[in-house]
Parts: structure tokens; C-alpha cells; sequence
């Protein structure tokens, strides 16, 4: 048997190996943008925060078409009645190659939340396939999952559930 103080001596130095050596910025650890600061010094990290959802992140798309796609009970197969939104937003993309949209996957409270998780991206991602089929630039496209996060409508019933059930197309 090992006794207490060798013990306790390996312990620490367990603790000792998982200290991290990594340094911060000075302007990423005081808290400020990770968007590489006002004088862009190389180095820094060229990441622009995103803030999913913000009306300032959704900059204009097509004008006058949905940005809600809307899924069955427990699926994530885009429904034949949603391919004209689907092939605006995708000829919109093709005709404006800097821009970029955000698919957000969402789902109802219904499930676990690692389960409602993996069917939002599932969503996202099949939504980001119909953009690609249609012209879209796999590029251009990046999907993400709330799952039960964010309800777009807040009760536990039916008509509440199909609203929470989505992907919706945030452009930036």
C-alpha cells in the first residue's frame, strides 16, 4: 500500500501537469474583441465574434423570401413545399459570392438535449445540401445547431412545437 505522503507527492505533481503554459493576448485577456484589435498586429487572432441571431449579424438577403424553413416531428428531410425558398436564397448566393449565411437548426423541447442538438445540425445540414444542389457554394454556408435552445415560441403544444421546429438563414 502506498503510503500517504508519496501519495500526496504524486498527486501534485498529476496537478502540476495540467497547468497550461499558454499566454493571452493582453487584449483577449482583458476581455476585448477577438477581432484583431484596431491596430491588427500579426499574431493576432483575425476570428470576428459572432452573435447568432443579433439583427446587426443578419445584414440583408434576397428581398421579399422566407428565412424559415419549417420540419416534421422528429426529421430533418426539407419538404418539397419549401424548394422555391430554397432555390431563391441558393440563385441569391451564386449571384453574391462574398456573401455568407448562417443556417441555425432548432428544434422542440421534446428529447435530450445532446439528442435535439444533433437533429438541429442534421436540419442545418440538410438545408445547406438543397443550397449546394441548387448552386450555392458549400463556402458561402455554415450551419450550426441550437437544438432546444432558442424556441422561437414558448408552450409544450403542438402549435408551439411545429414553430420551434426550424432552420432559419441568418446572413452576415
Amino acid at each position: 500500500m502506498i503510503k500517504r505522503p508519496i501519495m500526496l507527492a504524486i498527486l501534485a505533481l498529476a496537478l502540476a501537469g495540467c497547468g497550461s503554459n499558454v499566454k493571452l493576448d493582453p487584449e483577449i485577456a482583458g476581455g476585448a474583441s477577438a477581432t484583431g484589435g484596431a491596430n491588427g498586429a500579426a499574431g493576432q487572432s483575425s476570428v470576428a465574434q459572432v452573435e447568432a441571431g443579433s439583427a446587426q449579424g443578419d445584414v440583408a438577403g434576397p428581398v421579399g423570401v422566407g428565412r424559415i424553413i419549417y420540419f416534421d416531428f422528429d426529421s430533418f428531410v426539407v419538404k418539397p413545399d419549401y424548394q422555391p425558398l430554397v432555390d431563391q436564397h441558393a440563385r441569391f448566393l451564386q449571384a453574391n459570392r462574398s456573401r455568407n449565411v448562417v443556417l441555425e437548426g432548432h428544434t422542440d423541447e421534446r428529447g435530450s438535449r445532446e439528442y435535439n442538438l444533433a437533429l438541429g445540425q442534421k436540419r442545418a445540414e440538410a438545408v445547406r445540401r438543397a443550397l449546394t444542389l441548387v448552386g450555392a457554394s458549400d463556402n458561402q454556408i455554415e450551419a450550426v445547431s441550437f437544438g432546444e435552445e432558442k424556441p422561437a415560441v414558448q408552450g409544450s403544444d403542438e402549435e408551439a412545437y411545429a414553430q420551434n421546429r426550424r432552420v432559419e438563414l441568418r446572413y452576415r
